[in-house]
């Protein structure tokens, strides 16, 4: 059953340990006046922190946000997937180079795809040319379609989702392109978990989550729910997630699903907090040898974007004010996250929207690092 689109309620007055966050918080009304129902924003910079909301977190109840709330974070798995792989890399355990063959052998074969043509590093920053199963038309109308709330519960394991890949053609020999492929990083999973023994999610809440306290944050694997304290998330049902929609059309609450549809590409619950703490201390040099990191922030292209590129799980981002900033982005099913830093980790923001229809994130980033 749809859930009723209400309204969203006024913005909540932002707590704050410093002045000049007007911006931050207009631009936080601004796109969920526009789109999805509410967000939550948590910007720190050194010790002093500033927490905003706006909107509505459950449109039944008409409960705001809360600074606290778990959501999910999508592609913000990504870089603690890359992370853990460069970790191994630092530990001796595997090489960038190695082959996704060397690991995996005869996974990635079939309609042009060549494993053995592949390397770890292609994998992470998205130069392989595997072909992304979200492409996939079949995947999309399950998923982000209204057949949705038939399937939301189904579960999909690495293997199928690989295997639904390697059905289509590679964008791209290896190496010779960049193409943002949620197939890399299932594969990428698949390798920790041949290198350790253990499954990702567990070499991440060993290696991260743990040393780091990030107590909210969790990898659900095929959990529907999303644990307290959160809010409800919400879809339009399009056929394609993020997209634009309009605004009286029926949404819908797609709070609970199985995110083994995403897996190791965006499965990750979290808090804002959690994600400050973690990009704090990746950035800042906490997690990584400094072989390592330069690795990360080594960094591809982005035709399409020419103020953006890619390292190895982490973004490189030219705002218009000429700040740097790394990080990711993250979608998911009734959610939209962004978590970016400065260099050092010094200045660091996250965001989250629990709608996935019409959200222009970008527009928080550039109010807090450029005051716009």
């Amino acid at each position: 059953m749809p859930a009723s689109a209400a309204a969203p309620q006024g913005a909540g007055h932002a707590s704050t340990a410093r002045g000049g966050l007007e911006s931050t918080q207009a631009a936080l009304d601004g796109v969920v006046r526009g789109g999805p129902p509410g967000a939550i924003a948590l910007a720190q910079r050194g010790r002093d922190s500033w927490a905003g909301r706006a909107g509505t977190a459950d449109l039944a109840t008409g409960r705001q946000p809360r600074a606290g709330d778990r959501f999910r974070v999508g592609s913000i798995t990504k870089t603690f997937v890359a992370t853990v792989v460069l970790q191994l890399e630092a530990a001796g355990r595997l090489s960038l180079d190695d082959t996704v063959d060397h690991w995996l052998p005869g996974m990635v074969r079939g309609n042009g795809h060549d494993g053995t043509k592949i390397t770890l590093r292609q994998l992470l920053n998205h130069t392989s040319g595997v072909y992304s199963y979200t492409d996939d038309a079949g995947f999309k109308r399950k998923e982000f379609s209204t057949d949705f709330l038939q399937h939301r519960y189904d579960t999909w394991t690495p293997q199928q989702i690989v295997h639904l890949a390697m059905a289509h053609q590679p964008a791209f020999d290896p190496g010779s392109g960049w193409s943002y492929s949620d197939t890399n990083y299932v594969l990428a999973a698949l390798v920790i978990q041949k290198a350790t023994g253990h499954s990702y999610a567990r070499e991440i809440e060993r290696r991260i989550l743990r040393p780091l306290h990030l107590d909210s944050t969790t990898l659900p694997g095929t959990r529907a729910g999303v644990p307290g304290p959160s809010g409800r998330a919400y879809s339009k049902l399009t056929g394609e997630l993020a997209g634009p929609a309009e605004p009286d059309s029926s949404t819908y609450d797609v709070t609970e699903l199985n995110p083994s549809l995403a897996g190791a590409a965006g499965e990750m619950v979290s808090t804002t907090r959690d994600l400050n703490r973690f990009y704090q201390a990746l950035l800042s040099g906490r997690l990584l040898p400094e072989r390592q990191l330069a690795e990360m922030t080594t960094t591809e292209p982005i035709q399409e974007m020419p103020t953006v590129s890619y390292g190895l799980g982490l973004m490189r981002m030219e705002l218009s004010c000429g700040t740097v900033v790394w990080g990711h982005n993250g979608g998911i099913q009734g959610s939209i996250s962004q978590t970016v830093a400065t260099t050092d980790g010094g200045h660091v923001l996250s965001v989250n929207f629990n709608g996935d229809w019409n959200v222009h994130e970008q527009r928080v980033v550039e109010a807090e690092f450029c005051g716009a």
